[in-house]
């Protein structure tokens, strides 16, 4: 039975974007099976937030699997009844109490951003996709799987303002205003490790440009008026209306 008559139209919204970028990053290959996570506050609740049932896998998360969990790690609403991973609630809850203007979390274990992540140098900037992140990234030093919530305070430490982080040897986390947002800014980030990996392992010279030239890049990128940022989500969900996801009522 859809929980819609028990919440506001407004989370419902939220769930449906939610489940949406779970799809996409199913579609883009962008997941680790049952593991990593994107969250999203509830609206108007900052203590609550909406996270993946433990034990789905990206292509079956709907708005109604969504489980609602408060900032201490308690259930609120679970319909599934699989509960949470620890390691996302770590990450997220850490991020969700401390960022309030990060609405939505994302985090992955691609092939592509752990071996950017394994690279002393970090992601550079090689590519367009890679220059709207300079002066604009993060970094935080592997501690182990993230269990302990001592780490909470070194996470958010290193995070600082940023919208954008590279977790070594582990992945990638980014944050956005919105769910589009944080889907928007991932799926660059992703793309633009995919690219370095293969830069690098094409073995010719590769070519940086001046710090000048990324910053002027990043700041076409930043312009809240770009075009791009109110058509490409619409798009994206039409793509998923193509390939009949799973996304309820």
């Amino acid at each position: 039975m859809s929980i819609q008559s028990e919440i506001s139209p407004e989370e419902w919204a939220v769930r449906k974007d939610l489940a949406a970028a779970y799809q996409l990053a199913f579609l883009h290959r962008m997941t680790d099976h049952i593991y990593t996570h994107i969250s999203a506050r509830v609206p108007g609740d900052e203590a609550h937030f909406l996270i993946n049932a433990y034990g789905l896998t990206f292509d079956e998360i709907t708005p109604e699997s969504l489980v609602k969990v408060d900032l201490e790690g308690r259930i609120i609403l679970d319909e599934t009844r699989l509960g949470i991973n620890p390691a996302g609630y770590v990450i997220h809850s850490a991020i969700h109490g401390v960022r309030h203007d990060a609405a939505c979390v994302m985090h992955t274990h691609t092939a592509a951003g752990v071996a950017v992540s394994a690279q002393e140098r970090g992601l550079l900037m090689l590519s367009q996709h890679a220059m709207r992140f300079h002066e604009r990234l993060s970094y935080h030093d592997y501690e182990g799987v993230a269990l302990d919530l001592d780490e909470q305070k070194r996470l958010i430490a290193d995070l600082g303002s940023t919208n954008a982080m590279i977790l070594r040897n582990h992945g990638l986390l980014v944050c956005g205003a919105d769910v589009a947002d944080a889907f928007d800014a991932m799926y660059y980030l992703e793309r633009a490790c995919q690219i370095q990996v293969h830069a690098l392992a094409g073995g010719m010279k590769i070519i940086e440009p001046s710090a000048a030239v990324a910053e002027k890049v990043a700041r076409q990128f930043d312009k809240s008026d770009r075009p791009s940022r109110a058509k490409q989500w619409p798009a994206m969900l039409r793509m998923l209306e193509r390939n009949k996801p799973r996304l309820g009522a």
